[in-house]
This record gives structure tokens, C-alpha cells and sequence, in this order.
């Protein structure tokens, strides 16, 4: 089969084929039909990746800092002068809107200025007192496993602070969605990347991980991705010890006050909901709201959600594009299905667009029963429930009874509740009157089922180096 694009890995500073492996076909969530192809590593490609990142650590960790930073804005500007090309090859693999995708783009430009930015000051030796010093030095080599939902963004907060501090990278891009890894390689390459320093591997998930896990040259693991999968990655991680970051899912509440402004509060949670089809671990998913405001919240948020526009999301005039693959329409017919057989009720949507391409409407449930699935499952889709409180501690309870802890948001003025609220939800990100997604300097990660480590920011920058206490007499 011939394709219109065919994607390569990159491996020890060349593009080239897969060794032996039949190519990945990539299919547009609009027709459903193959768009292109990627290369599946064999064994040998991934030992050869392996390889040349093992040659290459010493000589970029023994770079200044400041000239790998430099590399690393150098990389973002590249990036940038490409924004448009780049947001459209993402829009036409994931189905999200060229808004959403150049939105995406300009959020990984940052990601990749921020870290090249600060990292000779993230580098420097510190002082705790006259006597002791910490020196942070490379931790090693990283395998980075991106997901297909933000590739482009969820690799630059792997990528950006593990090569600014000194670490040679393993990148497994997502073979959904793989033009994103090899636009962002292709500018590192640009930018003067040494050989070796990213090697960019396509191929079967768990041959990959397990082939590359297995090897002591890896010293550090970071995932983005489902729970399930964070957890078989950590068991083989252990037998080397590999140091582990993960992103995992997320069952996002968001707490409606009585005296929140519904004006504001329900464009804001639409918005963030049905980007990307609402597939982010962050996007919110089940909301609790004060019961003097309930109905009148269930009106508003459904007549919004019904003027929502679906469709191709090269069109201008589209607020919601298809859902990425047939997958996770399987996945919302299963959740609504057992939802409604427990005794929802069916406010909007619920059904595949009849149509080609992998289009669900927005979808919001009321009456859901506590032992449906959509309550305990994360749904990763443009599902919302919507229930009834009568008391703050009664919400801070509802938001918390899942297995989830990443992102949690809610709507009130009042600063006692503010506190109670920000106080007693258990998440690892809380966003006060407004929803949207981290900055390139800010630490995230989850708590409970939602991983742990952190991305972003210092801290994310730290995950990257070891710590070296010296001390004198």
C-alpha cells in the first residue's frame, strides 16, 4: 500500500526505515481510511538507539549548560517558523482543530524556550551552608513514552528538561499521531543537536517498552498515559531501578457554589471539556453543583453544549472535531449504555454521529447512579455528568470518591469556601474560577491513581538530574 506520507525513526543522528518490520499505517479520524505510515523498530533498532544515546552521554552532559540551552531556544524558533505546517499535519492524524493543534504548538515552543532559558541556572552548584554544596549532575539516559491525545506538548515537557540537564533521550512518539515527534526532532536536528543526543523510535508499545526497559543504559522512565499501563511500565522498570515520572489518567471534578457567575462558569468548563473531544486527562468530567442553582446550571450548560459546532477540523467554523480512533467510540457507547441502564438521564447526546469519521457529540448525564461506570472509569471523551450538592463538605466528598487525584476546579467567590475547597480536594493541580492547562514553568503531577513525580517548571527540571551533596571540613 502506497501512503501519502511515510514517517522514519531517527536514531544515532539519521533518519532511516525500520530494519525489518511492516510499517504502522496511520488512519484519519475523519475518513477513517490510511493517511500514512510509520516505521515499527525492531530490536535492532532499538539496541542501535540505545547504543548511540549510551555514546553520546558523557559529551553532552559534559556540555556547559548554557550552550545546551542554547540549543534548545534555538530549536523553539525553528519550531516556531513551522507552527502552521506542523499544527495541520497534528489536526489531520488527531482530529483536533487547527486552533486547538497551533494552540498546542505554541505551547510547546515555550516549553522548549522556558528550559533552555533557566538551564544553567538549574544546573549551578548550590550552597546549603559554608561547608556543604549540592551539585546536580545528569541522571542518565530517559526513555520518554508519549500518548497520541497532546503529542506535541506532552513530549516537550519530557523532552525540553531532560535534554537541558544534561540527559540523552529515548523518545517513543505515538504512532497515531507521529508527525508532532518528528516535527519537533527535526528542529533539534536543525538546531545543532550532537548524534545520539534524541533517538526518535516508532513501533509496538509493549515491544518497545520491554526492550528498552530491560536495559541498564536507561536510568529514568516518564510516561503520559493511562493508569493500567503506568503501573506494568513501573514493574518493569524495577528490576533496573529506573527512576519513574508518570502522568496517569484522570476523572477531573469541578464544584459549581451557589454564588458562582454561571455566566462565566459554563463557557469556561465547555471550553476545556470539549477540546481535543474532551480526550485529556486533565478535561473535566464530572460536575457537582450547589442544588439552589442546579437546574438552572443543567439548562444553561446543555443549551451551550447543543450550539456546539462539530465537524472536519480543518473547517474554521468547527468547535469540536472527531474523536481519534474507533477505540474510544466503543468506549463512550459502552459508559452511556451502562449509565442509562442504571438509571440516567440522557440530557444531550449519546450517539455516534451518523456520518463518516469517528464524531460524538457532547454527551451530558444527570441521575447517574453511584455505581455507574462513567463515575469510576475515566471516560477520555466528550462525556459530562452533572449532580446535585447541598453542602461543601458534601462536594469536596463527591469529588474525591475516585481512584483519581490529577486536576480538580471550582467556581465560588467566597474565600471560606475557597479555602475548605482547595483544602480538601485531593488532586494534584486546583484551578480556581477559571480551567486551563499548565505553563511551561509550573511543577504538575498526580496523586492516588494519577501517577506521581512531577513535570514543568523547577521541579520537572529536577526529575532529570541527581543531586550530588558534597561536603567539607
Amino acid at each position: 500500500m502506497s501512503y501519502t506520507r511515510s514517517y522514519q525513526l531517527f536514531i544515532n543522528g539519521s533518519w532511516r526505515n525500520a530494519s525489518g518490520e511492516a510499517p504502522i499505517p496511520v488512519i484519519s479520524p475523519v475518513t477513517e481510511k490510511p493517511i500514512a505510515a510509520v516505521a515499527s523498530a525492531t530490536a535492532q533498532d532499538l539496541d542501535d538507539a540505545l547504543g548511540a544515546a549510551d555514546r553520546s552521554g558523557k559529551a553532552w552532559a559534559m556540555l556547559p549548560p548554557n550552550q545546551r540551552g542554547a540549543i534548545l531556544i534555538k530549536a523553539s524558533k525553528l519550531l516556531a517558523e513551522k507552527i502552521d505546517a506542523a499544527a495541520k499535519d497534528l489536526s489531520d492524524e488527531q482530529g483536533k482543530t487547527i486552533a486547538e493543534a497551533t494552540g498546542e504548538f505554541k505551547r510547546t515552543v515555550e516549553t522548549f524556550e522556558w528550559n533552555g532559558t533557566h538551564a544553567e541556572r538549574l544546573c549551578a552548584v548550590s550552597q546549603i551552608d559554608q561547608n556543604r554544596t549540592i551539585k546536580p549532575e545528569p541522571a542518565g539516559t530517559v526513555a520518554a513514552f508519549t500518548p497520541w491525545n497532546y503529542p506535541a506538548v506532552l513530549i516537550a515537557r519530557k523532552l525540553a528538561p531532560a535534554l537541558a540537564a544534561g540527559c540523552t533521550v529515548i523518545l517513543k512518539g505515538a504512532e497515531e499521531t507521529p508527525s508532532a515527534a518528528v516535527h519537533i526532532v527535526e528542529a533539534l536536528e536543525e538546531a545543532g543537536l550532537p548524534d545520539g543526543v534524541v533517538n526518535l523510535v516508532f513501533g509496538v508499545p509493549a515491544k518497545v517498552s520491554t526492550h528498552l526497559l530491560a536495559s541498564p543504559i536507561v536510568k529514568i522512565l516518564t510516561f503520559t498515559g493511562s493508569t493500567p499501563v503506568g503501573k506494568h511500565l513501573v514493574k518493569a522498570a524495577a528490576d533496573n531501578l529506573q527512576r519513574c515520572i508518570l502522568e496517569l489518567g484522570g476523572h477531573s471534578p469541578v464544584v459549581v457554589c451557589e454564588d458562582a457567575d454561571l455566566a462565566t462558569a459554563v463557557p469556561a468548563i465547555l471550553e476545556y471539556k470539549f477540546e481535543c473531544a474532551g480526550q485529556s486527562c486533565n478535561a473535566p468530567s464530572r460536575i457537582l453543583v450547589a442544588r439552589a442553582i442546579y437546574a438552572d446550571f443543567v439548562a444553561r450548560l446543555t443549551n451551550a453544549a447543543r450550539a456546539i459546532k462539530i465537524g472536519a477540523p480543518d473547517d474554521p467554523a468547527t468547535e469540536m472535531g472527531p474523536m481519534a480512533n474507533a477505540r474510544r467510540i466503543e468506549a463512550m457507547q459502552r459508559l452511556v449504555k451502562d449509565a442509562v441502564e442504571r438509571g440516567a438521564r440522557l440530557e444531550l447526546g449519546g450517539a455516534r454521529l451518523d456520518q463518516e469519521g469517528y464524531y460524538w457529540p457532547p454527551t451530558i448525564l444527570t441521575e447517574v447512579s453511584s455505581d455507574a461506570k462513567v463515575l469510576h472509569e475515566e471516560p477520555f471523551g466528550p462525556i459530562l455528568t452533572v449532580a446535585p450538592f447541598d453542602d461543601i463538605q458534601e462536594a469536596i466528598d463527591q469529588a474525591n470518591a475516585t481512584e483519581y487525584g490529577l486536576a480538580a476546579y471550582f467556581f465560588t467567590e467566597q474565600p471560606e469556601t475557597k479555602e475548605a475547597l482547595a483544602n480538601g480536594l485531593s488532586a494534584g493541580a486546583i484551578s480556581v474560577n477559571f480551567l486551563k492547562g499548565v505553563s511551561a514553568d509550573s511543577p504538575y503531577g498526580g496523586i492516588k491513581q494519577s501517577g506521581y513525580g512531577y513535570e514543568g517548571g523547577e521541579h520537572g527540571f529536577r526529575s532529570f538530574q541527581n543531586l550530588k551533596l558534597i561536603n567539607e571540613l
